[in-house]
């Protein structure tokens, strides 16, 4: 159930509920007053009556020494007392008043249909406001929780938003000073802040890398010009691999601009595929299967790097047997590992972090590859499949050549 709804019901059922309260308070006391009204009408009546038999008048409608008089009322007269009492025991609901005068017994009775009757239709006058007043309620409710749903599930979405990467998104202020506006401008403030502090991050980041540009190809070139050996070997492979480190740094630091464009040209996708596939840095063989080839119109550089990003971190975290599958515009990347981890499936790649709770690595290849696709205009999606491992889903759908597939 939304909150429109809980809110809409709410209201209408304390709507309902003070309708029920007030018909039952109003009913009651116009029930009381009315038979308190009837009752010293008819004890003076019955006071004028009883003066008139002992002076010798005899009124109509009198009774003197009736037959039949309701218990409570015979008791009482027994007594010596004047009693006032509304009997609905009979077919018809009847107020009797009776009192002695001398030896005898005065009566008079009045039916009190009129009264009943008056306050059935009072009970309907106040069914019928009550439900009128209940339904406007209700949808006034509606009214109101749907303006405050609104502005919620509009600060929902922004909240997403930031969350998948959109430091952009913001809520339009509104006027007031509710609890709405006030989360309005507390997730504008977070967007703000987290958008300067990852900027921040990012700058420090990418000026990190590029001081270490040159020391590290000076690096590079020196550990080449070692005579040959073993450790001549292993300062090499180190030094390449803090060389490819930086490149990832910084090609993380461009794509998180705004300035990277794809250069598209046409190419035949399952040709790609296989180019990709060589210059990955598989450390086993990677089946490719065709099933359907087509011509793209793309970036052929930034497939690439997207396709030997995915073949690699299947390798280093995942299992053979690897495979590539290409299917019209669709590439998938299959291994038999653990799978993708829930906090990627749930949230995506993030730098810094590695791919598999127990690999080794800094996240920044799959990072690379979300960002790529992002520039290509195509969707990279990650999911496990039943039978155990993972599959990248690299959708090219958009780029394929009408009619050449």
């Amino acid at each position: 159930m939304g909150l429109r709804t809980k809110i809409g019901v709410a209201i209408t059922l304390t709507a309902a509920l003070v309708s029920v309260i007030i018909g039952v308070v109003v009913h009651h006391r116009t029930a009381v007053t009315q038979l308190e009204t009837a009752r010293d009408t008819l004890d003076s009546r019955l006071a004028t009556a009883v003066e008139d038999h002992l002076a010798g008048l005899h009124r109509p409608k009198t009774m003197v020494n009736p037959d039949r008089l309701p218990a409570p009322v015979r008791r009482a007269v027994e007594h010596g007392k004047r009693c006032v009492y509304l009997d609905l025991s009979g077919d018809r609901p009847m107020l009797w008043a009776a009192g002695p005068a001398g030896r005898d017994v005065v009566a008079l009775r009045h039916p009190y249909v009129r009264e009943l009757r008056n306050l059935r239709r009072l009970d309907e006058v106040l069914i019928l406001a009550g439900g009128l007043g209940t339904a406007f309620a209700g949808v006034v409710g509606v009214a109101l929780a749907t303006v405050a749903g609104r502005r919620l599930n509009a600060s929902a979405r922004i909240a997403e938003r930031i969350a998948e990467g959109d430091l952009t998104a913001r809520l339009r202020p509104r006027g007031g000073r509710d609890e709405i506006a006030r989360l309005t401008m507390a997730v504008n403030s977070m967007a703000d802040a987290l958008a300067a502090r990852l900027t921040a991050e990012r700058e420090v980041t990418a000026n990190i890398a590029h001081e270490l540009r040159t020391p590290v190809a000076g690096l590079v070139a020196a550990a080449a010009l070692l005579p040959p050996g073993r450790p001549a070997e292993m300062v090499q492979e180190r030094a390449r691999r803090v060389h490819e480190l930086m490149e990832d740094v910084l090609e993380v630091a461009r794509l998180d601009g705004d300035t990277e464009r794809a250069d598209t040209d046409v190419r035949e996708l399952g040709a790609l595929v296989r180019r990709a596939v060589r210059g990955a840095s598989a450390p086993g063989e990677v089946a490719i299967r065709v099933e359907r080839d087509c011509l793209v119109e793309t970036d052929a550089r930034r497939v690439e790097r997207v396709l030997a990003n995915l073949v690699t971190n299947a390798f280093r975290h995942g299992a053979a047997p690897v495979t590539v599958e290409v299917d019209g515009g669709v590439i998938r990347v299959r291994d038999r590992g653990p799978g993708f981890p829930a906090d990627l499936l749930a949230h995506g790649p993030q730098r810094f972090r590695t791919a598999s709770g127990g690999g080794v690595g800094l996240g920044l290849g799959l990072t690379i590859a979300v960002g790529q696709a992002r520039v290509l205009g195509a969707d990279l999606a990650f999911a496990n499949e039943e039978a155990g491992g993972a599959v990248a889903t690299l959708d090219l759908t958009g780029a394929v050549r009408t009619g050449e597939q």
